[in-house]
């Protein structure tokens, strides 16, 4: 039976980016279909645009690497993909292709970023799609720009105690109605097209453990409703819960995966990294390591998933941990941070009210739907 392994964010930023999956090749190539987001642009070309707040550039020898290390399908649907601007998102498109490597998400117009990669493994068709709800000003593609495609949406703020002036607010949010109904038939027409409908989604809060924002809910019940068989989230940086919405599993964040942050003091002192800083507690830069992000952003995994002509089989995820050299790698069951991942991932489901069980089996966990 082929199988699925999907990680998170990927985004080299070193000489020889094969070195980000040195402790995690081995299992990457385990996959019949490997897939990653990739977060950052492949180019020398480009100018940082004025809207893009962190930001780096890796060259085409990472998809070189993400190649060699068993990727086939890549989304590009981020919040990154512009960062560099127009000739540097085609730039590492064309990258991507050039190292044989599945594009998805993006494409020089709204019409070409909406079609779905169909891949084909031991006679099972597998349709991919990809959409961002991260969006800075005009990233998303239209009929005449490109750029990812959208899956945006819309946040109120409540004020409760309606007597007491600047006191904190509830925050409501909800899908962007055209995107979701375009995605809704996006998700419809690859399902007429294969066996298997997996779903790529860039969206979510980020740094803030567990909490799961309305339109997430929203859009992936909906996103299920359609067609699709599993839902692949991630940009939050950390994990967060998992749930099983008729029997279809919605991976609200599979996390960081091997995505290179140096930082320097410079940085560090800056208004834009200590605002994001507070969102996470215990979050403190390392100038000396590759990986300066919040400790919850250690825990990673590898999602695994059966693929058959009916759909998925079982689902699971290979617990992981990320090293100070931005490294991914397992972790083997009789590991203690296995059960540090595979409990996080527990309590982010039970704080966000998901419904899923999680069960241990060998050095994977396996998620079903809860009893």
């Amino acid at each position: 039976m082929p199988t699925l392994i999907a990680v998170g964010d990927v985004g080299p930023n070193r000489p020889d980016p094969s070195q980000c999956f040195d402790l995690s090749r081995d299992l990457l190539r385990t996959g019949d279909l490997t897939f990653c987001q990739l977060e950052c642009n492949l180019t020398d070309r480009g100018a940082r645009l004025p809207q893009v707040r962190h930001t780096h550039r890796s060259t085409a020898k990472a998809a070189v690497a993400m190649r060699q290390a068993g990727f086939d399908v890549v989304s590009y649907a981020g919040n990154h993909c512009m960062d560099w601007g127009a000739d540097a998102f085609f730039d590492t498109i064309a990258a991507l292709r050039a190292a044989d490597l599945s594009v998805l998400g993006v494409g020089k117009d709204i019409a070409a970023a909406r079609v779905p990669v169909i891949r084909e493994v031991d006679g099972v068709r597998v349709a991919f799609l990809a959409a961002s709800s991260i969006l800075p000003l005009d990233f998303w593609a239209t009929p005449s720009r490109p750029g990812c495609v959208p899956m945006r949406a819309h946040t109120v703020y409540e004020q409760i105690e309606q007597d007491q002036p600047g006191t904190p607010a509830r925050i409501h949010s909800f899908a962007h109605r055209e995107d979701l109904a375009a995605l809704v038939a996006d998700v419809e027409g690859a399902r007429g097209q294969a066996d298997v409908v997996i779903v790529s989604l860039h969206w979510g809060i980020h740094f803030i453990p567990a909490t799961i924002a309305d339109y997430q809910r929203e859009v992936g019940h909906a996103l299920i409703d359609a067609g699709a068989d599993l839902i692949l989230g991630h940009h939050a940086h950390i994990l967060k819960g998992i749930e099983v919405y008729k029997d279809k599993p919605i991976f609200y964040s599979i996390g960081n995966f091997a995505i290179d942050l140096p930082m320097t003091p410079e940085h560090a002192a800056g208004k834009g990294f200590r605002e994001i800083q507070a969102l996470s507690p215990g979050w403190e830069p390392d100038f000396d390591s590759l990986y300066n992000f919040p400790p919850d952003s250690r825990m990673t995994m590898f999602v695994r998933a059966e693929l058959t002509k009916q759909g998925l089989g079982r689902v699971g995820f290979h617990p992981a941990f990320i090293n100070p050299n931005a490294q991914p790698a397992p972790m083997p069951p009789e590991d203690e941070r296995f059960g540090q991942v595979t409990d996080y991932v527990a309590w982010c489901s039970e704080q966000a009210g998901l419904a899923s069980r999680l069960d241990v089996e060998g050095d994977i966990v396996w998620v079903s739907a809860s009893d």
